[in-house]
């Protein structure tokens, strides 16, 4: 599609209309980026596209802003879906405070909906935060070839482009199956509007951008930190590959990210882990997403997302080490379930550098020592604002990759590359079937880092495994956080499915859902 001029009203007459130019807000998320230089800010009511894109810092700051969904979908909804959906994690209930639907009916499967579509916000949020990813990297995309400026540096652009649409793509198709394929800037209603694509096209489009995006990206080494690499665009097409069961292409371009001995594993489980500052983007990190702390809008807050509540002020401050930490109320979500914590192997490294305990003076359950997520506690000043960054891929991942489909073909040098990711761990060699190891260390080695669910659906294992965590828990209520007394709600783990309905906001704009 050719360029054409696009006016962006600052003031739309309702909501509906918003929705609409989600899509062609691109310049929006420019403004917002984390470009340290100076934008040159056009008038609100009308915004040219050609007019803007024409330099490399044009497109620097619209790269930049592709970048920025990413942060609010993994600060919360993200990890509800595909890890608090699991049998990883749970929600924690605080009978003073009542329930919050929202995230109690991700976790208890027992989503609302109507001829497959949803009003739970956070199925909208990822919904919605991805398809603005994808808005912006096709404008990008869009009028990129059209510019004069270096060829190297345009090549790292279009190349990260690609990948950030492929993956919101890879993401999207894991969660709902069938999306609209936007491959092009929407401006009007009408282009808004698409058909579900298919599972097999979304894929193939997926593949096909990851494809064209590796040989423009640089090696990690040769790539400003933060930024999406060739390596990255290889796991990304592996991942997907694993996912198609396509084990030959999954394991050759796997290997190339071996190969190119960009990475190795941190020598300490804990150490792969950004802190809030320090080792971010290490050896062992293919590709994270970057966060800042401090008053500029780039920082993170998933951590206290993830605590139980109520927690007094105290309370939080000996989690965060904040100066001025502020009590939490509500419900706690994203909490390891007694089965994520049976599931590490006696001698276990990760286990402690995974999982800690707190207290919860005020809860109602039991004693109120609640299990949270250690790996992304890290001291920081300012409360509910830290810049750890977000895990996307490690290279422990693409060790287990590797081996899964090296296995899947019973090739030799699987049990190598398992052996590599357990030996960090202090454990020794593996017992039983190599496959069920491998998917077993996935569980432990990815905990908490929004794997478990999509791991469980490509298996098919979901519906299985989901019943039966959901009988355990209607079973023995206490074990899982519920104070005494209390019992899951009758809807409980009723609504069982290996896909999400799509959101009622988007449904209400395009008569093909």
């Amino acid at each position: 599609m050719t360029s054409k001029n696009i006016s962006l009203s600052t003031n739309f007459k309702n909501e509906k209309m918003k929705k609409i130019f989600y899509f062609t807000a691109v310049l929006l998320g420019i403004l917002a980026s984390s470009c340290d230089e100076e934008l040159t800010i056009f008038p609100e009511d009308s915004l040219s596209v050609p007019t803007f894109f024409k330099t490399e810092e044009d497109f620097t700051q619209a790269i930049n802003g592709t970048y920025v969904p990413l942060r609010s979908i993994n600060n919360a909804s993200k990890p509800y879906l595909a890890e608090m959906h699991s049998d990883n994690t749970y929600f924690a209930r605080n009978t003073a405070f009542g329930a919050t639907d929202n995230q109690e009916d991700i976790a208890d499967h027992s989503i609302p909906s109507d001829g497959g579509i949803t009003a739970n916000n956070h199925v909208n949020n990822v919904y919605v935060g991805y398809y603005e990813v994808i808005a912006r990297a096709n404008q990008i995309l869009a009028t990129i070839d059209d510019a004069e400026f270096d060829a190297a540096a345009k090549a790292n652009v279009k190349g990260q482009a690609l990948f950030l649409r492929a993956y919101s793509y890879f993401d999207l198709a894991q969660l709902f199956g069938r999306v609209p394929l936007h491959l092009e800037p929407v401006v009007d209603r009408e282009g808004a509007a698409l058909p579900l694509a298919s599972e097999d096209e979304l894929y193939g489009q997926i593949i096909e951008d990851a494809k064209v995006a590796i040989p423009l990206l640089p090696l990690k080494s040769e790539q400003q930190p933060g930024r999406v690499t060739s390596g990255a665009a290889q796991t990304l097409l592996g991942n997907v590959y694993v996912v198609r069961k396509q084990w030959g292409e999954a394991e050759t371009v796997l290997q190339a990210v071996v190969d190119s001995e960009e990475y190795m594993l941190m020598p300490n489980y804990e150490d792969a882990f950004s802190g809030n500052s320090d080792n971010k983007n290490n050896m062992e990190s293919v590709f994270e997403i970057q966060y800042r702390e401090g008053a500029d809008g780039l920082n993170g807050n998933f951590l206290y997302n993830f605590l139980p509540r109520p927690l007094t002020a105290e309370e939080v401050g000996l989690v965060t080490g904040t100066s001025n930490p502020q009590p939490l109320n509500g419900e706690g979500n994203n909490i390891p379930t007694p089965d994520i914590i049976e599931a590490y192997e006696d001698g276990d490294l990760r286990k402690d550098a995974s999982i800690m305990y707190i207290t919860a003076s005020e809860s109602f359950w039991e004693d109120g020592i609640y299990p949270i997520i250690k790996k992304y506690v890290e001291p920081h000043a300012l409360n509910n604002n830290h810049g750890m960054n977000w895990p996307v891929y490690r290279y422990s991942e693409v060790l287990l990759l590797l081996a899964e489909s090296l296995e899947e073909q019973n090739k030799a040098g699987a049990d190598d590359y398992l052996k590599e990711v357990r030996d960090r761990a202090g454990l020794g060699d593996y017992s039983g079937d190599l496959g069920e190891a491998i998917f077993n260390e996935r569980r432990v080695e990815l905990a908490f880092e929004n794997k478990r669910w999509f791991d469980l659906v490509r298996t098919g294992r979901a519906i299985n495994v989901i019943t039966a965590h959901g009988n355990k828990i209607k079973a023995n209520p206490i074990d899982y956080y519920y104070p005494v007394g209390a019992e899951p709600r009758g809807n409980a783990f009723s609504n069982i499915s290996e896909r999400y309905a799509l959101p009622a906001s988007e449904s209400s704009l395009n008569p093909n859902f």
